[in-house]
Formats: C-alpha cells, sequence, structure tokens
C-alpha cells in the first residue's frame, strides 16, 4: 500500500532522550509511517496542525515541559489527537493521570516493538473513526443550513413523529404543501427513511453522536 507522506497520518514523537527518540523514528520508518520527531516539547507545539490525522507519542518526564503540560496544551486547543504515553517505571501514576485526561494509552519502557506498533495501528483507527464523525456531522449540520426556515420547522415535527395532518394545523398549512416540504426535507437531508432523519437531527442536537 502506498503512503501519502504528504497528507496521510502522521505520527509525532516527542521524546528528549536522543536515542529512544532515533529508534522509534526507525522502527515507524520501515514499516512505512510518514514521522516527525521532537526533542523539545515547544518545538512540537509550535508546529501542530490539529487538521492532520495522526497520533503523538510522547514522553512523560521531560525537563523542558512535562508529557501531562503538553497534553493539558494540547486539550486547551480542543485537539483530538490520539497520545501514546511512553513512560519510565517510577512514572506510571503520571501516566494514569494522563489517561483520565484523554490520553489515548500508555507504555512502560522498556517496550517491545510491537507493543508500541499495535498501539500506535489502535490510537490511527480511533483518530481515523473520530474525524469520519465529525466530517459526517459537519455534512449533516450543512445539509440542515441549506433548508428553509419552514423546512426546518417542518423537520423538528416530522421527527417528533407528528403527522402531516397534525402538522398542517401546528403551522397553519396545508397538507398539501407540509407533504411537498417534508419531501423536500428528505432530499436536501439526503435521508433514506424517517429513521435515518430522526439519527441525523439527533446528531445535530446532541442527544446522540
Amino acid at each position: 500500500m502506498k503512503v501519502d507522506k504528504k497528507n496521510g497520518p502522521l505520527i509525532c514523537v516527542v521524546d528528549d532522550d536522543d536515542g529512544m527518540r532515533r529508534a522509534i523514528e526507525a522502527l515507524l520508518s520501515t514499516i512505512g509511517h510518514a514521522t516527525a520527531a521532537y526533542a523539545r516539547p515547544t518545538e512540537f507545539l509550535k508546529q501542530f496542525d490539529p487538521a492532520r490525522p495522526g497520533c503523538l507519542i510522547l514522553d512523560i518526564r521531560m525537563p523542558e515541559m512535562s508529557g501531562l503540560e503538553v497534553q493539558q496544551q494540547l486539550n486547551s486547543r480542543g485537539s483530538m489527537l490520539p497520545v501514546i504515553m511512553i513512560t519510565g517505571h517510577g512514572d506510571v501514576p503520571m501516566a494514569v493521570q494522563a489517561m483520565k485526561h484523554g490520553a489515548f494509552d500508555f507504555l512502560q519502557k522498556p517496550f517491545r516493538d510491537q507493543d508500541l506498533i499495535d498501539r500506535i495501528n489502535a490510537a490511527l483507527k480511533l483518530d481515523a473513526e473520530n474525524r469520519e464523525l465529525i466530517e459526517r456531522h459537519a455534512d449533516i449540520r450543512r445539509r440542515f443550513e441549506s433548508l428553509t426556515p419552514r423546512e426546518q420547522d417542518v423537520i423538528k415535527l416530522v421527527v417528533d413523529g407528528r403527522a402531516n395532518k397534525v402538522i398542517a394545523i401546528d403551522l397553519g398549512l396545508s397538507e398539501r404543501t407540509v407533504e411537498i416540504h417534508r419531501a423536500n426535507v428528505m432530499e436536501k437531508m439526503g435521508a433514506r427513511s424517517i429513521a435515518h432523519l430522526v439519527k441525523m437531527h439527533m446528531m445535530l442536537t446532541g442527544e446522540n453522536t
């Protein structure tokens, strides 16, 4: 499989240990992953692109800034990039704290190459799923915003289970006009069924993501 190293998933490695950082970078290059390695967290944060898919391998204990502080910076930016913490033996409690604040996983040094690869693959899968969900949500929002104000009134009543006759009374319209609005709603939203329309509306209102 050809790897899109310009726009495909990018695995960032942030570790002040030169040997560890280079070893991880070499491992990932052998299996075709695009990587970017940083010795200093501030350098990573300066170049971080939230739009680029991927994951972050982050050492938890560094002199310039701890992995927890980096994670907090990412959280404050609304980043959804999965973070894999790498820790020394005494840093496990910090790693657990990082997990509570949204880190994806952690690995205790020394670790097997395959353990790291497995976690990276799982992190990339999660990142892809999250981005797909967000894009789907954005697409549904765009579709909803293409509806006229009256069609938006109709969709709310349709998903509430109201019959055309009841909607017509509620909105002061003829039943035929409601039928036309309803058909337009289904077409513009790309809904295959009322159940599908309900699901999309729930995503918009935050009742179900």
